[in-house]
């Protein structure tokens, strides 16, 4: 199978996850010219799809594949939430011997989470039609088995470390300006349980990183859309990102 015939296939398909998830990871096998689970390993004890896990949280699952050392790997439905199927990975994690990645798929779009310990952790996103990029398909393949080559090179303590420098320079100019300390604690404090918050999903659909990312090219509307968001996560409610049209969806707070 080539990219082309995959991408044709999988296109048009409208099958549910159950029914469409297993032969849609044996069509990724054969474009990339790996072996199937099957293949690969008869008794499925490092190789195999449906592994079963204990959550962290209690209770049990599987995962849709699992590679010994390389991945493993959960599929949703086209359209389905991405976020809510890592979210279900990371609790299957431990119980399958921590794999460096785990990938979430709908079957048209892609995501390599990478979760090496002591590494910041990267995600590799791409789509259905990026496929026919020899580039995009080798990270799947390496995904599959050759996962180091898609390890981060920096650390979470060169991260902790390099995030630390960043906000107390933000510190020290806010206090330059004449900004009481005990506020700018305050507001820095805000700041990193914002980015807390929306890791863990508590404030939805990336609020708090498309609003820095308006306010790089509107800063004079970074205070009142910060005073509201604060606002909104002390009681709760619905907020609109902005007025501009281009963000203009509305989350429920609370």
């Amino acid at each position: 199978m080539n990219q082309h015939d995959f991408i044709a296939k999988w296109r048009a398909t409208e099958l549910k996850e159950r029914s469409a998830a297993q032969e849609h990871f044996i069509d990724l096998c054969r474009l990339l010219d790996e072996p199937t689970p099957a293949e690969d390993d008869p008794t499925g004890q490092r190789y195999c799809f449906e592994r079963g896990a204990r959550k962290d949280s209690g209770g049990s699952g599987w995962a849709d594949v699992w590679k010994r050392h390389c991945f493993a790997w959960e599929y949703k439905g086209p359209h389905k939430d991405l976020d809510a199927a890592f979210n279900q990975l990371r609790q299957y994690a431990l119980a399958l011997e921590n794999p460096p990645l785990l990938v979430v798929s709908d079957m048209v779009r892609f995501r390599i989470h990478t979760n090496w310990t002591n590494s910041v952790s990267v995600v590799h996103e791409f789509t259905l039609d990026d496929l026919a990029d020899g580039a995009v398909r080798d990270k799947l393949k390496w995904a599959m088995s050759d996962p180091e080559r898609l390890r981060p090179g920096e650390s979470r303590q060169s991260l902790t470390e390099r995030a630390a420098s960043s906000f107390a320079a933000l510190a020290q100019a806010l206090r330059d300006r004449g900004h009481a300390p005990q506020e700018v604690a305050h507001f820095v404090n805000r700041l990193v349980f914002c980015m807390f918050a929306e890791d863990v999903g508590l404030l939805p659909n990336e609020m708090f990183t498309r609003m820095l990312e308006h306010a790089r090219g509107m800063p004079r509307e970074f205070a009142a859309m910060a005073s509201e968001l604060f606002g909104k996560m002390a009681t709760g409610g619905r907020m609109v990102l902005t007025a501009s049209s281009t963000f203009n969806r509305m989350a429920q707070m609370g």
